[in-house]
């Protein structure tokens, strides 16, 4: 089924990506917005838009009767999800099948056994992946019984959800009982799951993900990501391919991607988490996010492939349209997170008016950002103002390009992380490739705001 009009449940920078793809598509929009975002660049950009409710997320973009109801009463064959809000919703995806509307995304039962990562870690088990050695913990001391049984340190994970909420590193053993209170109050805070697992902590690690596509039958991938440099469990740079990994490497842990998305007959764009262990020279399944990225525009670059176009097409029920010798691989992509916060305030948001906004431009630059001069940035979502994307012929020319569009790049009237990005470009670490998780914790311990 075509789709020909397609409802936007999202805001902010992925919002105006869908539509500029819809636009090359023909594709009829609708923007689902809140009472904050209807003088929006990406409410302007779309065909039609629809009040959802008010400024905050769980009265407008996470209710999910709201959505589908918005949804229904414009007339869309198909909803996206974007990612983040609602993105890996079982619920969202079940409504919008009841009401006849296609939903660009896995089925509701895919979402549901990847979304839970207890359910996550036994199908990658089932599907022969490597696991970090760990185990639900109901308890503090089932988790201290654990703790001491794998030795320290240990990690202690929301079982519901990621992106660093309900995430613990313990290092004493006698830490245990008030850490997993604190995890186990934020997982339950922000994902209604109080539940928690522990495992082995990798103290020297690189997280190395593959994007896949799937269309229920196949399934292909379109390289690695690393996206090692990270602020609680928050990723800040991505780039593509992973840089400094054996042929050998690389190719084991594309296959464990595929692997595992085959395994679940995945349909539509996912990304396959791995967390490589510099010490051992091991990589161990993660997790699988079933929706399009944040960093997924450095995989468009060195493939040239649209993955939003993808997965319209998937959504469509037309099965892939390349096989995977045909995906072709040309140069190296950086993508920068550029943020409403402040970093020498423990990165504190910074909502507000910007009052000048100025991004670099050129062939090897990308900017993908909902913001312009005089937009307001409210205070009730993500920090994220938009994304630089560079391309070069390697890795070197993309960090050449990196460092000139950053310094190029000017947000007035709010604080930003802008400084802070191009310290990181500045790095000789980074500039040599393949640093670990531990890169960004210990250039802000020195004083690299």
């Amino acid at each position: 089924m075509n789709i020909n009009r397609l409802f936007i449940a999202n805001r902010g920078e992925i919002a105006l990506r869908i539509i500029r793809t819809c636009q090359l598509l023909g594709i009829e929009t609708v923007l689902g917005v809140s009472a904050a975002d209807q003088d929006s660049v990406p409410a302007r950009m779309a065909d039609h838009t629809v009040l959802l409710g008010p400024a905050p997320a769980t009265e407008s973009y996470l209710d999910v009767a709201k959505v589908v109801a918005a949804a229904k009463q414009s007339g869309a064959d198909a909803l996206h999800p974007g990612y983040g809000f609602l993105s890996e919703n079982s619920l969202l995806a079940e409504a919008c099948a009841a009401h006849g509307i296609i939903f660009v995304g896995p089925t509701p039962a895919q979402l549901l056994a990847i979304g839970d990562k207890l359910r996550a870690r036994l199908a990658a088990q089932v599907a022969g992946l490597p696991l970090l050695t760990g185990a639900a913990v109901d308890t503090a001391a089932a988790a201290q019984k654990l703790a001491a049984q794998l030795g320290l340190p240990v990690l202690l994970k929301a079982v519901g959800g990621g992106g660093g909420r309900g995430m613990k590193v313990v290092r004493k053993l006698d830490e245990v009982p008030a850490l997993f209170t604190l995890a186990s109050a934020e997982a339950q805070a922000s994902f209604g799951n109080a539940r928690l697992y522990l495992e082995r902590y990798v103290e020297h690690g690189r997280h190395i993900e593959v994007q896949v596509l799937g269309d229920g039958v196949d399934v292909i991938h379109l390289g690695t990501r690393d996206c090692s440099i990270q602020r609680r469990y928050q990723k800040l740079v991505e780039e593509a391919p992973a840089p400094n990994l054996p042929d050998s490497l690389r190719s084991a842990i594309e296959t464990a991607g595929v692997t595992f998305a085959r395994h679940l007959n995945y349909r539509g764009a996912g990304t396959v988490e791995f967390l490589l262990d510099c010490d051992r020279g091991n990589f161990y399944f993660l997790e699988m996010n079933a929706r399009i990225q944040v960093e997924h525009p450095v995989t468009e670059q060195i493939t040239g492939i649209d993955l939003v176009a993808q997965q319209i097409r998937i959504a469509e029920g037309r099965p892939l349209g390349l096989r995977q010798h045909e995906v072709r691989f040309s140069g190296h992509s950086i993508e920068c997170r550029l943020n409403a916060e402040d970093p020498a305030h423990d990165f504190r948001p910074s909502p507000g008016l910007v009052t000048l906004a100025q991004f670099a431009a050129g062939a090897a630059v990308r900017v993908d950002s909902h913001i312009e001069t005089g937009s307001v940035v409210p205070p009730y979502y993500d920090s994220l103002l938009g994304k630089l994307i560079v391309h070069g012929a390697d890795r070197d020319a993309a960090l050449a390009s990196l460092r000139q569009a950053l310094a190029l790049c000017r947000i007035d009237g709010i604080t930003t992380n802008l400084a802070l990005l191009q310290r990181i470009a500045a790095e000789s670490g980074f500039a040599q490739g393949g640093i670990t998780t531990s890169f960004l914790p210990a250039l802000l311990a020195r004083g690299g705001q």
